[in-house]
C-alpha cells in the first residue's frame, strides 16, 4: 500500500491508491534510461557534495513539490513563508501542492523535461521505486556533513530513507495509526481510559453491546482494513516480505491469524457486514462507533468537524503478543533535475536541512516529528500524537522494494478485502493474494534491474 498525505480527505485517500499504479508505469516509460550526469556507467551524480552552513551561491528559484494539499497544507505553508522571508536574498522556494494521485506520475515525466522540482515531499514507500530509475539523487553528504545520524531520528524512519545502501530521503515526520474511543461510550463500559490489550478490547466491546451500543468497532473492508491487518501480522510475529523482496510472507500462519481476528469482530456483532468506504471513521464522528483505528492525520479533523463527541486517542491495542503499529513517514528527497545546476543542488539541500530541523510547525499538523530534537520541545511534547511515540520500537515502516506500492495494492489490499467481505475465508484469501504478490515481485526484479 502507499501512504496518503495526512490530514486529506477520504476522496483522496481513494483517488492515491489508484495513482501508485500509473506513478510505476510512468517510472517504467519515461525513467528507463534515467537521468545520467557526468556518468559514464549511467548512475544519477548528485553533483557537488554538501559541506553544511548557509548557501552562498547566485539566487537560485527551487521548484517544491508535495501533496499536502488538506489540512496539513497550511502548515506546511507557514513554514515556507518562514523561510522564503529569511532567505530572500538567495533562495526562493515556489510551492507547488499537488494531490498525492496527480504528483507521483507526473513526477518522472516532468524531471526527465526538465519542468518538474527540485526538492519534493514524498512517503517513504515511493523512495525506492524513484531512486531506482534514477529520479532522485543520494544525500549521504546532506548528513553527513550535519553530523546526523540514526540516534537524531526515530531508527525506523531513519532507515525507511535508505535504498541500496545510499541515502535518499531525509525523514520529516511519522504518521500512524491510533485507536480513537467515544468518551462517553467508554463511560458507559465503566472505564476511564482505553483498553490496552486484546482481552481487555473483547471484553470491553462486550460491555458495549450490552450497554446498548449495536455495533461498538466497525471493520472496514478497504481503507484503512489492509493497515489494520499488517499491523495485526506484525502484532502475531509475522513479517510482511522477505529481505531480498523476492516472496510475500503474509500468508503465514501470523497473517491468517490477523486476519480472523479482523474477521471475527463481524462474526460477533461488534461489527456489521459491508462496511463502506470511510463509513466507519463518519459514524464515529456521528456517536454511533465506540472505537475506530484511523490514522493520526485525523486529529484535526475531529477538533475541527466532529463537535458532537467527546473523544480521545491512544496507542493501537496490542492483540497479538508484540507491540507493533503500521507506520510511514514524509521524506524531503533531491531530484535528478536539481542535480544539473550545482547551486540548485547547494540550495537545495540547504533547505532540505532547515526545513527538517526546524519542524515543530509542522507538528501541529497533526504529525510526529521525525528530529528527535524537535519532539521534545514542549510545544511538541504536549500534543496528543506524540504520545504514540513514547515507544519508538512498536513503529514499522514497508520495506524500501521497487514497486511494492503496485504488489499491496493488487494482491495484500485486495485478500484482506474479500476476507473481510466473506467472499473467501482467510487462509484462501491469503494464499491467493500471495500467489499474485509473488508473481507481481518477480516482475519487478526485472522492471527495476539496475
Amino acid at each position: 500500500m502507499s501512504t496518503i498525505s495526512p490530514l486529506d480527505t477520504g476522496a483522496s485517500r481513494r483517488t492515491f491508491l489508484v495513482g501508485t499504479a500509473v506513478a510505476a508505469a510512468g517510472l517504467l516509460t519515461a525513467c528507463s534510461g534515467g537521468t545520467s550526469i557526468g556518468s559514464d556507467n549511467g548512475a544519477t551524480d548528485a553533483g557537488p557534495s554538501f559541506s553544511g552552513g548557509e548557501y552562498e551561491g547566485p539566487k537560485v528559484t527551487l521548484e517544491y513539490w508535495n501533496g499536502f494539499t488538506g489540512g496539513d497544507g497550511p502548515h506546511m505553508q507557514s513554514m515556507l513563508r518562514a523561510f522564503n522571508k529569511r532567505h530572500a536574498g538567495r533562495i526562493q522556494v515556489k510551492n507547488i501542492t499537488r494531490q498525492w494521485a496527480d504528483l507521483y506520475p507526473a513526477l518522472p515525466t516532468a524531471i526527465t523535461a526538465g519542468k518538474g522540482p527540485d526538492v519534493a515531499v514524498i512517503h517513504n514507500d515511493q523512495i525506492a521505486t524513484f531512486a531506482a530509475r534514477r529520479t532522485l539523487v543520494p544525500l549521504d553528504d546532506v548528513v553527513s556533513a550535519l553530523g546526523l545520524t540514526e540516534s537524531d531520528f526515530i531508527p525506523a524512519v531513519w532507515q525507511a530513507g535508505v535504498y541500496e545502501g545510499k541515502r535518499y530521503g531525509v525523514p520529516l515526520d511519522v504518521h500512524c495509526l491510533a485507536d480513537y474511543w467515544n468518551v462517553r461510550h467508554l463511560t458507559k463500559a465503566g472505564l476511564d481510559e482505553a483498553p490496552k490489550d486484546r482481552a481487555g478490547l473483547e471484553d470491553t466491546l462486550r460491555e458495549l453491546k450490552s450497554a446498548g451500543v449495536a455495533h461498538p468497532f466497525w471493520m472496514p473492508n478497504k481503507w484503512p482494513a489492509h493497515l489494520m491487518f499488517m499491523t495485526l501480522l506484525w502484532q502475531f510475529g509475522g513479517e510482511l516480505y522477505d529481505t531480498e523482496g523476492t516472496r510475500a510472507l503474509w500468508g503465514s500462519g501470523a497473517g491468517e491469524e490477523a486476519l480472523s481476528w479482523m474477521v471475527r469482530q463481524i462474526r460477533e456483532g461488534h461489527s456489521p457486514r459491508q462496511v463502506a468506504q470511510d463509513a466507519q471513521y463518519n459514524a464515529f464522528k456521528n456517536n454511533r462507533v465506540s472505537s475506530t483505528w484511523d490514522g493520526i492525520w485525523q486529529i484535526n479533523d475531529l477538533k475541527e468537524t466532529a463537535k458532537s463527541i467527546s473523544w480521545a486517542m491512544s496507542p493501537v491495542p496490542v492483540i497479538g503478543g508484540t507491540a507493533a503499529v503500521w507506520t510511514a513517514g514524509h521524506n524531503f528527497v533531491l531530484t535528478s533535475q536539481a542535480a544539473r545546476d550545482k547551486n540548485k543542488v547547494q540550495a537545495a539541500k540547504f533547505f532540505i536541512d532547515y526545513m527538517s530541523e526546524r519542524s515543530t510547525e509542522w507538528a501541529q499538523a497533526g504529525m510526529i516529528p521525525a528530529r528527535n530534537t524537535v519532539r521534545a520541545a514542549p510545544e511538541v511534547a504536549r500534543l496528543p500524537q506524540t504520545a504514540l511515540a513514547r515507544d519508538v520500537e512498536v513503529f514499522r515502516f514497508l520495506p524500501t522494494l521497487p514497486g511494492l506500492g503496485d504488489v499491496q495494492t493488487a494482491a495484500l489490499e485486495l485478500a484482506v478485502q474479500k476476507a473481510v467481505l466473506g467472499q473467501k475465508s482467510p487462509a484462501d484469501a491469503l494464499a491467493e493474494g500471495v500467489r499474485t504478490a509473488d508473481k507481481m515481485l518477480a516482475e519487478n526484479k526485472q522492471k527495476y534491474a539496475k
